[in-house]
Formats: C-alpha cells, structure tokens, sequence
C-alpha cells in the first residue's frame, strides 16, 4: 500500500509537518515522487518511521536516530527487540508510579491511609524514571541490565533517611569538587576526599563496589555530554577534574 504525506501521518499519529522534516533532512524520504509532486511512500519507508517513532518514544535525539539506523551495522530485529525491553523497563516503571498517585488520591480526597514510606516511594521512582529516560541504554549497555536493575532495586529499598543521606553526599561532593577545582591538583587531599565521598555516595546503589567500575563511570562522565552537563554547569571542567581525581583515587589509567 501506498500512502501520501497527509495518509502517512495519520496512519502514525504524527504531524505532516515532521514527515516532511524528516525528508528534508534524509531521515525518511519518499519511495518517490508522483507526477502531481506528492511524496510517496511504501511498505519500506512505513518500517522505517515505525523505526523512528520507537526512538523518538525513547526519547532519543532525532541527529542520534539517523545515526543509528543509517549506520551500515544496523540490525532492525536487534533494534525491536531492544525496544521491546527498554518499553517493558518504562512500563514496569510507569505502572509503580501511577500505583503511588492512584494511592495519594484516595489518601488526600477519601482519608484512605497512606504510610510515609508509602509516600515517599513515589520520589524514588520518579528519581529511577527520570534516570533510565536519560541515561539508561548507555548504563545497561556498559554495565548489564542486572546490575541497573539491582541499582535500581537497592534505590526502592532505602529509607527515608537514607534517601536524605544520598541527597545530601550528592551536594557535599559538589561542593567539595568545586573547592578543590581552585587548588588545581586532582591529587590534593580535597580531591582526594570528595572521590571517597562519591565512593560512599555509590555504594547506595551500587551492589558492589570495584575500582575499575568507579574509574569506568568516572570516564563515561567525561564521554557522555549528558554526564558531563550536570558537573560542568555547576563549574566549567569539573566533569573532567572527577574524572582525573577518581583515576588517581582507583590507581586506574583508563
């Protein structure tokens, strides 16, 4: 079967507007075009956007989709069944937190009682969510998805407290990094001690603990522009500062 612009998009859910951005920028162009000048499009170009949509529900950046699937490696049954897991991971995710709303409803309209740790299990999952969208594939893919789901696991588990505790380390490290940033010396006894920090800071999710693993997630945050976003932005360089003070901290040369 053959579709128009208009056809296709309301076979998809999606505007006319993105088709035809997508074929202004190769990312989906039309089997051809007819003698009226309407883009046409086949069973192959309909694969292909279901391809796209399932990246873009994944929330992946529309130049990193075009990457992927016009990378000569490309494996599309590869690529389904990997969204098949990273759908089931949202779904799974999805339904704990709607769980939590549904249970705060009936706390706040009908008295229905709610535990506090009831209550703050919803800013655990938010938490978990917010970090598979961002950087989920890359952490399963360097580190298995039995590992992140035992992180993840170990994250539902913690008290209050302790939920407080990690918060807290979070912003001790910070603002330890960015004072030793000022001494210049990744070596330095204020480096040193904010890499121990984020070693404790670690173990709350964290299984268990290796140097090479610390010094691996050290480098990704440094790789990935994402990681790198959260340090620098608070002071331009930390990013790579950690990096260099966990490398010395692990005794690793990545």
């Amino acid at each position: 079967m053959e579709y128009t612009v208009q056809k296709l998009a309301k076979l998809a859910g999606i505007s006319t507007r993105a088709i035809r951005y997508y074929d202004e920028i190769g990312l989906l162009k039309p089997a051809r075009i007819n003698s009226s000048g309407y883009r046409i499009y086949g069973s192959k170009e309909v694969d292909r956007l279901q391809q796209i949509l399932f990246f873009r529900e994944l929330e992946f950046p529309i130049e990193k989709i075009k990457e992927i699937i016009d990378s000569p490696d490309y494996d599309e049954i590869k690529a389904l069944l990997q969204h098949r897991e990273q759908l089931l991971i949202k779904r799974n995710q999805l339904d704990m937190l709607i769980q939590n709303v549904e249970k705060t409803i009936k706390h706040k309209e009908r008295g229905v009682y709610m535990t506090d740790k009831e209550k703050f299990e919803g800013f655990k999952e938010d938490l978990i969510i917010e970090n598979e969208k961002k950087y989920g594939k890359e952490i399963r893919e360097k580190y298995g998805d039995d590992a992140v789901d035992a992180s993840n696991e170990k994250m539902m588990n913690m008290t209050k407290e302790q939920y407080q505790e990690f918060e807290k380390l979070n912003q001790m490290i910070l603002d330890t990094l960015e004072e030793a940033m000022e001494t210049g010396d990744p070596a330095g006894e204020l480096a040193q001690k904010a890499c121990e920090m984020h070693k404790k800071w670690l173990s709350f999710t964290w299984d268990k603990y290796s140097p090479e693993a610390h010094a691996g997630l050290a480098q990704m945050y440094v790789d990935d522009e994402r990681f790198s976003e959260y340090y620098d932005k608070r002071k331009p360089g930390m990013a790579k500062f950690l990096r260099d003070a966990i490398f010395i901290y692990t005794g690793m040369d990545m």
